[in-house]
């Protein structure tokens, strides 16, 4: 019989090995600027930023294809949204609490693996201060930010990355932000033991209703 201390330890050994297999993750930087969201980060093989709707982006660390799972069910459960109520209904608040719901029962189904992810939801609003920013856990629990967010596998790097990225003004142009957070990246990550060599990708949700697409790759070797 299973009791609530068992229960409790086998939750913990189970957060403890996710936490383990997401230290080796390059981390992610989601920042507002004038123009939209930036997303920006190193990969090693596969993208790991990626438009789910309109206004709407998520950017990943952990297993791949734990990745591509959220990135499905975000991307299907916006277009049920605005099919069946609207595009305006299609909000990162209500992507990221239909998945919560199923990563909490992942996560504490013991007879299944867990899920290896933790994710940024970002949605661009008119302006900076309407921007929202969700990071979504392997657990299902999420927090909700502004301005600047920063997920990674290590909550030192985090720390230390949010602290610098705080500090970038949101005047920058476009292409001064992407030099910008790429230089913080760099400058940051050097101090850590990684040991592969990754590409440097950024994106930019763009608030701006006049393109065509608000999803604009800026740096991404493919």
């Amino acid at each position: 019989m299973l009791t609530p201390y068992d229960w409790q330890e086998g939750i913990g050994h189970r957060a403890s090995f996710i936490e383990a297999r997401l230290e080796q993750g390059t981390p992610i930087i989601a920042r507002s600027i004038d123009a939209g969201i930036l997303v920006a980060t190193f990969r090693r093989r596969a993208n790991k930023i990626y438009e789910v709707y309109d206004h709407l982006v998520m950017a990943s660390i952990g297993q791949q294809s734990d990745v591509e799972a959220i990135r499905v069910a975000a991307i299907d459960f916006a277009h049920q949204e605005g099919f069946n109520r609207s595009e305006q209904d299609v909000t990162v608040s209500r992507v990221v609490n239909a998945l919560s719901t199923s990563l909490k029962r992942a996560f504490s189904d013991f007879q299944a693996s867990p899920v290896v992810a933790r994710t940024v939801f970002a949605e661009a609003g008119d302006t900076v201060d309407a921007d929202r920013y969700f990071i979504l856990d392997y657990d299902g629990d999420y927090t909700v930010h502004q301005r600047v967010v920063v997920v990674s596998g290590s909550l030192d790097l985090a720390d230390r990355l949010l602290e610098g990225a705080r500090a970038l003004p949101t005047t920058e142009s476009i292409d001064e932000a992407k030099a910008s957070t790429l230089a913080l990246l760099q400058t940051t990550i050097e101090q850590f033991e990684f040991e592969d060599e990754f590409s440097f990708e950024a994106v930019l949700l763009d608030r701006r209703s006049d393109r065509e697409n608000r999803y604009v790759v800026l740096s991404r070797a493919d």
